[in-house]
């Protein structure tokens, strides 16, 4: 694992976090609902965001150590073809934030069965009767269906450890908290920024040079 690869992480996760204001936005107008009457937003906004996190970097860490099993028992060819499909579903990742495609919608269709199981689970952490109970609620809202965090995964699977794995969700997760401390601080301006078509396209052209140079990397 290069500092590199952590960077390109972190930038992946800032870079396609304005996603998160479609798949997100619901989510960060329900949590301000729990929060108890007078008590401030922020330890609620960082317990929360723990959680979530933490969810990312231990999916990282069972996808990284699953693609080592995977690589080391020669099921697929070698590591660059899990490195060729990481790839790829950057691509696709680009596609889907600048609409011009929108194949991921599928994937995640197929994750909101198991989500349909998991969501309930947040409900009896409502409302928050103090910062605490935030930290399983964005645990469990870790698991949401994700398009941009499945892309990740894939990088993660590709990883050759569970370790590498780990680090790669868990500097993903932390370039995501800008976009999303943003909707929780009701900036307007840059939410509009961000869910602009123009950012959405420069940030999906992002992704494309970032899955480009991991093909590079692949077989280089």
């Amino acid at each position: 694992m290069t500092s590199l690869s952590i960077a390109s992480a972190f930038l992946i996760g800032l870079a396609g976090s304005v996603h998160c204001f479609g798949m997100c936005g619901g989510v960060v107008s329900a949590f301000s609902f729990a929060v108890p009457k007078g008590a401030k937003q922020w330890p609620y906004v960082v317990t929360y965001n723990i959680g979530r996190i933490f969810s990312y970097t231990l999916l990282g860490a069972f996808t990284g150590y699953l693609g080592s099993m995977v690589a080391r028992n020669d099921l697929l060819a070698n590591l660059p073809i899990l490195q060729t499909i990481s790839a790829l579903f950057l691509v696709a990742m680009a596609c889907y934030v600048g609409n011009w495609w929108r194949g991921l919608h599928y994937l995640e269709r197929a994750g909101a069965k198991l989500w349909r199981f998991i969501r309930p689970l947040s409900k009896s952490l409502l409302p928050f009767k103090n910062p605490l109970y935030a930290l399983p609620y964005g645990v469990i809202w870790g698991w949401l269906p994700c398009g941009l965090v499945y892309s990740t995964l894939t990088w993660s699977l590709a990883s050759g450890s569970a370790a590498n794995g780990a680090m790669i969700m868990l500097f993903f997760g932390l370039g995501t908290l800008p976009a999303l401390i943003v909707m929780a601080a009701g900036v307007e301006s840059l939410k509009t920024l961000l869910a602009n078509p123009k950012t959405r396209q420069v940030v999906a052209l992002c992704l494309l040079g970032f899955a480009f140079h991991m093909l590079w990397r692949a077989y280089n």
